[in-house]
């Protein structure tokens, strides 16, 4: 046999071949099986685009999430902030005061309210807690200096003396005693003590003395200072320039 005839031998053959696989009769075995295969893929078509539906509706509920949980974290945040600057205290800002007729001068809280009150030559309290206040009193007296009067410490204890008198106080106690020098060499007593009173609850009180002119001038600082609100470093260094700053009114 030529080579030609062979090639042509075996083209016949696979031309035979496979026009008898084009006609062979598919069985309905064989169809149950295709059914099968093409629901199978169907089905795993149809769960894709489901879960993909259902991934493009969740991505908006999540990102709002993601906002909702940005608002509260900034809510929080600006609560704590705003708890820690009243922990903090109002920053008070001071100006000069002076009372010309009766002849003393102190720095005093701008944003507190002057009132009147019996007794009192001039009294500014906290408009937000009353009972944090700056008063002074003069009274007339027949001694021209303190120190005639008894030591800084002697007079101390007659100040406690007359705050244990008070049926509201259920404890005090001095926490410290000085002398500064004032002006024109005026000498000046100030204190430092704590009293625990049913009116108010625990105190922090500055209290600052001088004798001038027949008079005896008495500065009272009282500032809450309790365990759950304590004082704070930047208002006592406040009320210690108030402290410091009474003094007699310098001559015009």
């Amino acid at each position: 046999m030529s080579t030609f005839s062979s090639v042509a031998c075996s083209n016949a053959l696979q031309n035979g071949f496979f026009q008898s696989l084009r006609t062979i009769p598919i069985t309905p075995l064989q169809m149950k099986r295709r059914k099968r295969t093409l629901t199978v893929s169907s089905i795993s078509t149809h769960y894709r685009n489901e879960v993909k539906k259902s991934m493009e509706k969740l991505v908006p509920i999540v990102s709002s999430r993601r906002v909702l949980n940005v608002s509260i974290l900034m809510a929080l945040l600006w609560n704590s902030f705003s708890s820690f600057a009243m922990a903090m205290g109002e920053m008070l800002e001071l100006e000069r005061y002076t009372d010309s007729a009766e002849g003393f001068t102190l720095l005093r809280p701008s944003s507190w309210i002057k009132v009147d009150k019996a007794g009192a030559t001039a009294l500014f309290q906290d408009a937000n807690k009353g009972s944090n206040n700056v008063g002074v009193v003069v009274i007339p007296v027949k001694i021209t200096t303190l120190s005639q009067f008894g030591t800084p410490q002697f007079v101390a204890d007659k100040l406690i003396l007359a705050e244990k008198r008070k049926e509201s106080t259920k404890e005090t106690e001095v926490v410290a005693v000085s002398e500064r020098t004032g002006e024109g060499g005026l000498q000046v007593y100030e204190f430092e003590y704590k009293v625990d009173s049913t009116r108010g609850g625990l105190k922090r009180i500055l209290s600052a003395a001088f004798v001038a002119s027949g008079k005896l001038y008495l500065l009272n600082i009282a500032h809450s200072d309790g365990l759950e609100s304590p004082i704070d470093p930047d208002r006592r260094n406040t009320l210690e320039q108030i402290l410091h700053s009474f003094d007699i009114a310098p001559s015009t």
